[in-house]
């Protein structure tokens, strides 16, 4: 074996798969140093979204049924599982399973135009979305129906009538599923499409931007829950 091959080979055994969960579903596959900074992981991903302003987020893994949120100035290898660590890689193209984190929201802001890069804005959206779906302020109801007209605007656009009738959107992707369960599909699809049309001048950065306001109201929406212990 010559040197370069001998160096090559060393370099890959220090290399990983991981998989970047995104708040919009979406997912990046990076292959990454396994003695990486907490840090310099998160800048990566933030040049591979495009995205400038990247305080607000963290990376996280499920620990126990639970987030939790990486220490940035520590190593990655802190928080991988033993046997993503010491698999020794079996070539360029041949890693093991991915080691999977969590690219999320880790502070809140009352206001979304303090998020001046669009981009950010986006994901701090879909973020919220996602704990609107587990939000459960049953004295609150009709603000989950304004929060679905405010999605539905970002996410389809302007209401058309020739388009957007019958089941055009899900009523469990914008909405908890206790309200779906008390007041019934056939309710929402008939109703939220009048709440939606009421949006019209929205354009989609618009609607993100109320979203956030309106959901940031609700008690359980910006915060993070971790179990209590003894």
């Amino acid at each position: 074996m010559n040197k370069l091959n001998f160096h090559n080979n060393r370099i890959m055994q220090d290399r990983r798969s991981i998989c970047i969960f995104l708040p919009n579903d979406d997912s990046l596959n990076i292959i990454i140093n396994v003695k990486i900074l907490c840090h310099e992981l998160l800048v990566q991903v933030c040049d591979l979204l495009r995205l400038k302003d990247c305080h607000l987020f963290g990376l996280s893994v499920i620990q126990n049924n639970e987030h939790v949120y990486m220490e940035l100035s520590q190593k990655l290898y802190k928080y991988c599982p033993k046997e993503w660590k010491k698999e020794a890689s079996k070539g360029i193209d041949q890693f093991g399973p991915p080691m999977i984190i969590h690219f999320c929201v880790q502070y809140y802001v009352e206001n979304g135009r303090l998020i001046s890069d669009r981009t950010a804005r986006y994901y701090y959206y879909w973020h919220l979305r996602k704990q609107v779906l587990r939000s459960q302020c049953v004295l609150r109801e009709e603000a989950y129906f304004l929060l679905a007209a405010f999605a539905l605007q970002a996410d389809l656009g302007n209401f058309k009538r020739n388009k957007h009738f019958g089941k055009y959107f899900e009523p469990e992707s914008y909405f908890p599923a206790w309200v779906v369960a008390k007041r019934g599909k056939e309710y929402i699809l008939k109703h939220i499409p009048i709440m939606h049309k009421d949006q019209c001048a929205l354009s989609a950065s618009e609607a993100h931007l109320k979203y956030i306001k309106e959901a940031v109201r609700l008690d359980d929406v910006a915060v993070h829950y971790y179990r209590l212990y003894k």
